[in-house]
Order: structure tokens, then sequence, then C-alpha cells
């Protein structure tokens, strides 16, 4: 039976919608902000396309994508070693590590309908069996790099109209300005997580793939709907 790709892809269709609505938002909270503190110091306002390709605007925008992509990464590549009695973001303690290549399907376990490279061996499959992991973990890289050009670029910016030195890049790396800004994103993301892992264990959302079936047991660990 054929379903409606609106349905079938509906997750990722209403987050991707709540992402730009949130972005759009975002750029235009953000330039409303900007202008107002423009005409406090007797400055001129700026546009809306020069706010959004303003270091400040990509800075604020890469700050919380590395933050977001580190908390998935770290979520993802410590699960495969770390577990959490009773809860449904978490394996079951027995299977812990790599687990098998028949538990996971590849390579002369394979399936007819598994990938490709599930099947292929040798680093095809080594590859693809990391492949999410390393997809976010690059993506948390690039936004990290991102932020610190931009934001040394936003923090040189109001250095010099201070009249004082910026200094360099690697200096800016090493600042307080930007371990704060990274620091703070951080310990936001993993008390989420931290959250959801905990409070999954004793709580319930009926139906919900994120939680145990309501009438699970609490000690039941890597289960779901």
């Amino acid at each position: 039976m054929k379903h409606n790709p609106f349905i079938t892809n509906g997750l990722s269709i209403g987050f991707g919608l709540l992402f730009l609505f949130s972005l759009v938002g975002q750029a235009f909270s953000g330039l409303a902000y900007y202008n107002e503190q423009q005409v406090s110091s007797n400055l001129d306002e700026i546009g809306l396309l020069q706010y959004v390709t303003s270091s400040s605007f990509v800075a604020d925008v890469a700050e919380n994508w590395q933050s977001e992509y580190l908390q998935f990464t770290l979520l993802i590549v410590l699960a495969v070693w770390l577990v959490q009695k009773g809860s449904p973001e978490s394996k079951e303690i027995e299977k812990r590590g790599q687990q098998s290549d028949k538990e996971q399907l590849v390579g002369q376990f394979a399936k007819p309908d598994s990938p490709k490279w599930a099947k292929a061996g040798g680093w095809r499959t080594a590859v693809f069996s990391n492949s999410l992991g390393l997809v976010m973990g690059a993506i948390f890289v690039a936004s990290w790099l991102v932020q610190s050009v931009a934001g040394f670029s936003a923090y040189a910016e109001n250095q010099l109209a201070n009249l004082q030195d910026p200094g360099t890049w690697t200096e800016y790396l090493g600042s307080p300005e930007f371990w704060n800004r990274t620091l703070q994103n951080w310990q936001s993301e993993f008390l989420a997580v931290w959250s959801m892992v905990i409070l999954s264990v004793y709580l319930r959302q009926r139906a919900s793939p994120e939680s145990k079936a309501v009438g699970m047991p609490h000690d039941k660990t890597g289960a779901s709907n």
C-alpha cells in the first residue's frame, strides 16, 4: 500500500519547516535588535540583506549549529559503548560495543534489501558503518570553524570601533569571549541529552518512538513502542 509522501516524510518536512520559520524569525528579530543598538549609538540602520550577511548574524547561527551537531555526534558515537539501564535511548546492556557482523547485517549477513555498501565489505562497509557519526561530526567541525571566523570578525569590528587591538584569529580561539560563547551552548545541549536519557526511564509519551510503551517496566532498556 502506497502512502502520501507528505505522510511518510512528515517528520522531516515538519522539522524542516520549523527550522526555516525559526531562521527567518531570527533574522528579522535580530535585525530589529541590531538597529535598536545602532539608533541608540547614533549610527545608521542597516537592511535585512546586510544583516544576514554580517559576521554578527553568521556567528550567532553557526554557534547554535555547532553545539547541536556536537550533541548528536556524541550521542551517536558514545551510545555505542555507554548504556543507560531502562532508557529507550540506550541499547540493551549486553549489546555494548560494535556488535558482530551478523547482528549488524553486514557482509555475508546482509539482507537482499540491505544498502549496497553494507553488502560490499572492506573499506566501503567500514565507511558506511560509521557514516552517520562521520557526517554529523564533519558538520560540527565545519560549523564550529565558521563560528570562530565569523565570531572573530564581529569581535575585531567591535574592538576597532573602540580603538583597541583586535589581535589575531588564533588569539581569539583562546579568548574568554570565544569559549564563553561556545561553552554556554554546550552545557545546555548536554543537559538536554542527559534529561532525555534519565527522564525517559521513568516517564512516557504515549505512541512516541522516543518513549517506551506506557506499560513498559521502568528497567526495560532499549525498548520503544
